[in-house]
């Protein structure tokens, strides 16, 4: 059953969303070689990039047809399951992309922005497993992305400094701060699987 869905549901997956902000990404990424400022900024300018393609896989579970295909067996999860899934690669790809733009000799430890990066992408899927859960629209990705836009511009400004995230490289906090990181991802992975399971009641319609 699963493979028959494949192709359907790569039909439905709004990739042109999803390539918009991919682009834009990698632009904020290969800002990092116009020169020297910006290679000092290279941190900055990758978390960008990072907040840019996560606001694109908020528009992942994006579905018109949501409503007519609710009764179908295939249950919730496996289809937002099969959505995540046909975008890992595609996400992977563009995260070696953004690496790779930024100059080796500027370039913020990989590991540590890769746990970033996952967290922020886990985030917005998760954040529209929510909005699905929670309520029943068809286009969940723009509030999504506007409230991870939000969210991450609060958590920078006004996050208390001892559980900061946010933290530049020589900060003393950088490992700490990637503990949280990793809590963050962890978090997102477990209420996005939560929130994909069908509320056991449904809303009526008037």
């Amino acid at each position: 059953m699963i493979r028959q869905l494949v192709v359907p549901v790569h039909r439905t997956v709004p990739w042109a969303a999803i390539g918009a902000a991919g682009a834009a990404g990698l632009l904020l990424a290969a800002l990092t070689r116009t020169g020297e400022t910006a290679e000092r900024l290279s941190l900055y300018l990758l978390r960008a990039a990072i907040l840019a393609f996560a606001m694109g896989l908020a528009f992942l579970l994006d579905d018109p047809a949501r409503h007519t295909t609710s009764t179908v067996p295939t249950p919730r999860p496996v289809r937002i399951a099969l959505r995540t899934a046909l975008a890992v690669p595609a996400t992977a790809a563009w995260w070696t992309v953004a690496l790779l733009l930024v100059p080796p000799e500027v370039r913020p430890p990989v590991g540590d922005l890769t746990l970033e990066a996952g967290a922020a992408f886990a985030a917005a899927v998760a954040g529209g497993a929510a909005a699905m859960r929670f309520g029943e629209p068809t286009r969940p990705g723009l509030p999504v992305a506007v409230g991870l836009l939000t969210t991450s511009v609060l958590v920078m400004l006004f996050w208390p400094g001892r559980w900061a995230l946010f933290v530049p490289v020589e900060d003393e906090r950088w490992a700490a701060a990637h503990e949280r990181w990793g809590l963050v991802l962890g978090g997102a992975v477990l209420l996005g699987a939560a929130w994909a399971v069908e509320p056991l009641r449904r809303r009526v319609r008037l």
